[in-house]
């Protein structure tokens, strides 16, 4: 097996973003498990492995590392707008709720304005 060195963590990473945008979040996963066991602390990889976690249809991993990164970066917008997802992805509406208005009241971003449905009730 070839030594993992920082440069082959960033070639990882970067192939596992493209392999995300190509729909194939099983081997992002794959890719990201070496870079996150070498750098636990990278917020990035984590996000970048959620994002995979999410789009696989894992939503447990996929929350665990959401709410990972919003330990990290509690003012995340796009972290609490994909946990948010996750939650309602996993039949939990009032947990994503929570978490769609904070990324909305974080970042006016009007996609995230409209999950936040402020002019619902609750």
């Amino acid at each position: 097996m070839p030594e993992r060195n920082p440069e082959t963590h960033v070639i990882d990473f970067r192939a596992a973003e493209q392999l995300l945008a190509a729909r194939d979040p099983r081997g992002a996963v794959h890719l990201l498990d070496s870079v996150i066991a070498s750098h636990p602390e990278n917020t990035a990889a984590r996000l970048l492995r959620a994002r995979a976690f999410f789009a696989a249809a894992q939503l447990r991993p996929a929350e665990l590392e959401f709410e990972l990164v919003l330990e990290r970066e509690p003012d995340n917008a796009f972290a609490h707008f994909a946990l948010a997802r996750t939650f309602e992805r996993s039949g939990h509406p009032e947990r994503a709720t929570r978490h769609f208005r904070l990324a909305a009241a974080l970042d006016p971003n009007p996609e995230f304005l409209k999950a936040a449905r402020f002019d619902a009730e609750g």
